[in-house]
């Protein structure tokens, strides 16, 4: 996919989880680096819309966000956005405190919740987004579970107050989809589409 005439690639990320990822993704297409332009702002779910829509909006508008900000006219810049979706309406975002993390990992306590990840890419004048869904199944916690986990610190950045990477994977029954997409970036989708629009 990617030769001499590699693009300049940008993640429109924080997250050291999808620059972990896009690296690993880069690396087995022989592409080479990318840069970090972190996006100033990311609208709220619209819950007007369709959930896959609603978080590929998310994901576009910080793609966009970044694309205004660069002065590279044939960057090619990434975004995601990750929600953790139960019984097909609740959205849980990243925790805002311990209580909440908790609250969220009760939630999803002997169930199985979605994973969905909204990504946009850009290039010029090319945009595509898509939206990848994984099915992940929780083994009944116990109290003391839950908030040992949440005393660890590793809830409260990430989408459903869980890393499924980390301490939370003794949490998992089974998973359905994309392994990557719960962590945040489906790269084997990702690969597809930047196959397309490069």
């Amino acid at each position: 996919m990617f030769g001499s005439n590699q693009p300049v690639i940008i993640l429109a990320s924080n997250s050291s989880r999808r620059r972990e990822l896009l690296t690993l993704l880069l690396s087995s297409l022989g592409g080479g680096g990318f840069s970090v332009v972190v996006p100033r702002s990311e609208p709220p779910v619209d819950t007007s819309l369709a959930i896959d829509e609603a978080i590929c909006n998310i994901a576009l508008a910080k793609a966009r966000d970044v694309a205004a900000r660069v002065n590279v006219p044939d960057a090619l810049i990434i975004a995601a956005d990750t929600a953790v979706v139960l019984d097909g309406a609740v959205i849980l975002g990243k925790p805002e405190n311990a209580a909440e993390a908790a609250e969220m990992l009760k939630l999803l306590s002997g169930k199985t919740h979605e994973v969905i990840t909204g990504a946009a890419i850009l290039k010029g004048n090319s945009e595509r987004v898509f939206a990848e869904w994984t099915e992940v199944t929780f083994r009944t916690l116990s109290e003391t579970e839950i908030t040992r986990y949440v005393a660890s610190g590793e809830p409260l950045d990430k989408a459903g107050a869980y890393g499924i990477q980390g301490k939370a994977a003794i949490f998992i029954e089974g998973i359905k989809g994309d392994y990557y997409n719960v962590m945040g970036l489906p790269i084997c989708r990702l690969a597809t589409e930047l196959a397309i629009i490069s």
